[in-house]
């Protein structure tokens, strides 16, 4: 969700509720929280907000924590909470497409200090498209070399004690607990994400972080400052030919012409009989998945169930925060989209953001944790 714009307390926060939902799932199902809870995993996204990601990774393993002990468990495994990262995507320029390489180091040493068990490092080139082995060996070998030279691999939780990351672990620990409260006040988050409430959330963090890019309070090198001039491309950029959607669609036709129809069928049918009744998905879809392909199975699957229609919501006004001087020489820069923005709260489209950048002080600590900030504070 951090691709989508949720700075590091709704990222925290939502993914433990999630995670909380899934757990009274299994226990109204009948199970025993040892039985299933030592396998629970997370999957957290890092940005550029150095401090603050590894800050977010070490204030998430205090509240599963918590939010674990209502349960009784009595494998302490059961409440520990285990995570994998990946590096933002988001974060990835098309512009000056080199110091991706960097950004993503810094990602990875992020994600490493803030104690992630596994990680995903993109390549310097998915902004431009899919990696290739030149640009994915150069990923891999961030991991390697992290792991194999850096020595941080020899320490657990190396900046513990740290004024500054101590502060910002609190400060996530207290703001995401705020908004887990709300969620359990909403009934949980499927309700939550019924009342459309997380995702009003995450739309008013990506538009104040977008409006703050727009502005160029917070700096995107390449992008918004420090531009290159007459940049070109001078690296191979894959291509994807279109075989391989020739290939594809030959593979289904061959499926359905060999397929036993009225074995999927009957398949299907199980499927949306035990959505129905909310039966065991994950049994019902097997048989369906080896007779059918995806389409299919998923239309079985939610038939019976109502979807959530999208609420549109503009970003509830949180870039108007940020408001700069008015002028004609913000109305140029921000070719008259950037001051809609700014106006009526709503997001740009083509960049969403992930939350707050670093910056001097207390700023960073403003931005990520959805105070509202004023012109011309630090």
């Amino acid at each position: 969700m951090m691709e989508a714009g949720a700075n590091s307390v709704l990222q925290t926060a939502f993914t433990l509720a999630d995670g909380v939902e899934y757990v009274r799932a299994a226990l109204k199902s009948g199970m025993d929280v040892d039985t299933f809870a030592p396998r629970l995993s997370f999957f957290f996204g890092i940005g550029m907000n150095f401090f603050m990601d590894i800050a977010m990774l070490r204030a998430a393993r205090t509240l599963w924590f918590r939010l674990m002990s209502e349960f009784k468990p009595k494998n302490p495994k059961s409440s520990m909470l285990r995570t994998h990262c990946q590096t933002s995507g988001w974060s990835l320029t098309e512009q000056d497409p080199y110091n991706n390489v960097i950004r993503t180091t810094l990602e990875a040493m992020s994600a490493v200090l803030g104690g992630t068990q596994s990680l995903h490092t993109n390549s310097f080139d998915e902004a431009i498209g899919l990696p290739t082995d030149f640009s994915a060996r150069i990923a891999r070998n961030t991991q390697i070399i992290i792991a194999e030279e850096s020595q941080v691999c020899h320490v657990v939780d190396p900046l513990g004690g740290s004024y500054y990351i101590e502060s910002l672990t609190n400060s996530i620990i207290d703001e995401a607990q705020k908004i887990i409260d709300e969620i359990a006040d909403l009934g949980g988050m499927a309700k939550a994400i019924e009342s459309g409430m997380p995702k009003m959330r995450v739309e008013e963090s990506a538009a104040r972080k977008q409006a703050r890019i727009d502005q160029g309070l917070d700096v995107i090198v390449g992008v918004n400052k420090y531009k290159l001039t007459d940049e070109k491309i001078d690296f191979e950029v894959r291509e994807v030919p279109a075989t391989v959607r020739d290939e594809q669609v030959a593979r289904i036709k061959e499926i359905k012409a060999s397929r036993d129809q009225a074995a999927v069928d009957k398949a299907l049918a199980a499927l949306t009989e035990a959505a129905k009744n909310d039966g065991n998905l994950l049994e019902a879809a097997l048989p369906a998945v080896r007779g059918a392909v995806a389409q299919p199975v998923s239309h079985g699957g939610h038939r019976p169930r109502s979807r959530l229609p999208p609420v549109p919501r503009d970003g509830g006004g949180a870039a108007s925060q940020l408001l700069p001087p008015a002028g004609a020489a913000f109305a140029a820069r921000c070719g008259g989209r950037g001051l809609q923005l700014v106006r009526h709260g709503r997001r740009r489209a083509g960049h969403v953001p992930p939350g707050g950048r670093p910056g001097p002080g207390d700023a960073v600590r403003r931005a990520e944790l959805g105070v509202r900030a004023t012109r011309g504070a630090p």
